[in-house]
């Protein structure tokens, strides 16, 4: 599964808007057509957005070198330029941080670099000097990203028990950086046990029966996709023996923002004591918020909600609330799985420890 291509043209980014029943990939060779792609769910997930933001930022600052015509450059023409990327890139959608996350790390690279040849004349050969270097981070980042999905897939295995899973939304190769996060640990899992997925349709814009199912589908692994409303239903049968869903943004105290719905099935979970996890890379972690209250949550259009593709299937005069996420307490979910371990309550205190103490 190739969710994207990345040559000296651009970026080609598969249309996950289109999947399952169309696989086309749009161009996007300006930092604007990245932003649009993201803003408009060509590319979604957390991990993903960021990597395509990293990949974004890259060629805004090569646009600006080829559109240039000027020999010598200032350190405040440059970080003008840097600045307008950047604010560009991380508006394109409020709630994933991983996107800020990204931007910034790129951001830094220039800055850092900058302020190694500040006392320098910067030339068109220095600064093609530093779009190297970005290009190098971008792919970094990408790179960082599989292997900790590996990481993660390892760590999160054993806590999936046999039997039948639920996952909401998509968290697999489409929504990260080739391998998936809620739904890596799935695919790993499946390799030693018997696992049946269950597949949250994810009202309104079904990224679970269009994109999960389509990925599912090209590894092999048995699902079925349920309405989301089948979900508490099913967990009473005895169906279902674990939720995992991924991440969009997490607070220090384990509140956590993900795609609409996931909330419900927290609280479901608690209620039929089966464990909720959440996994997701410590690029998704806010640790300068303390609850889940500062987090923006995005509202989307309410044609997602009043048409189903290009049918309507509401009254012409009908509104509709089209909220993208919404806050999981941390009070309700079992463990948290990363790259660098798996998390568990209290989380004001383990989250520091594995996130930023593993850093130093």
């Amino acid at each position: 599964m190739q969710a994207w291509i990345w040559d000296e043209e651009g970026l080609f980014l598969l249309d996950q808007r289109k999947l399952p029943l169309e696989e086309k990939y749009v161009f996007c060779n300006t930092v604007n057509k990245v932003r649009k792609a993201i803003k408009e769910l060509v590319v979604r997930g957390a991990p993903a957005i960021g990597i395509s933001a990293a990949i974004g930022f890259t060629i805004g600052f090569k646009n600006f070198l080829e559109k240039t015509k000027t020999k010598k450059f200032s350190i405040k023409r440059i970080s003008e330029e840097i600045g307008k990327i950047s604010l560009l890139l991380e508006t394109a959608r409020p709630t994933a941080v991983n996107l800020k996350w990204a931007v910034n790390r790129m951001r830094g690279v220039c800055e850092k670099f900058l302020k190694e040849v500040e006392k320098q004349p910067i030339t068109l050969k220095t600064l093609t000097k530093l779009y190297s270097i970005l290009e190098k981070e971008a792919l970094k980042i990408w790179e960082e990203d599989i292997k900790g999905n590996l990481s993660m897939a390892t760590f999160g295995k054993d806590l999936i028990s046999e039997g039948g899973v639920l996952t909401h939304c998509n968290t697999g190769a489409l929504a990260t950086g080739g391998y998936g996060t809620a739904l890596g640990v799935i695919r790993e899992a499946y390799k030693h046990k018997k696992i049946f997925v269950f597949v949250d349709e994810t009202r309104p814009f079904l990224q679970g029966a269009r994109l999960t199912a389509w990925e599912l589908s090209k590894l092999n692994i048995p699902y079925a996709i349920i309405t989301d409303n089948s979900a508490g239903y099913l967990i009473k049968k005895g169906k279902i023996k674990a939720i995992i869903v991924g991440a969009d943004r997490i607070a220090l105290n384990g509140d956590t923002a993900n795609k609409i719905g996931t909330y419900s099935l927290a609280v479901l979970a608690n209620y039929h004591k089966i464990p909720f996890f959440v996994a997701a890379p410590s690029s998704t972690f806010d640790l300068e918020i303390s609850s889940g209250e500062e987090i923006p949550i995005e509202e989307r259009t309410s044609k997602e909600v009043l048409s189903c593709g290009k049918s309507r299937i509401a009254p012409l005069n009908a509104k509709a609330y089209n909220f993208a996420f919404d806050i999981t307490p941390g009070e309700l979910i079992t463990a948290i799985i990363t790259e660098k371990g798996v998390i568990y309550p209290p989380y004001n205190q383990n989250i520091p420890k594995i996130i930023k103490g593993n850093e130093n």
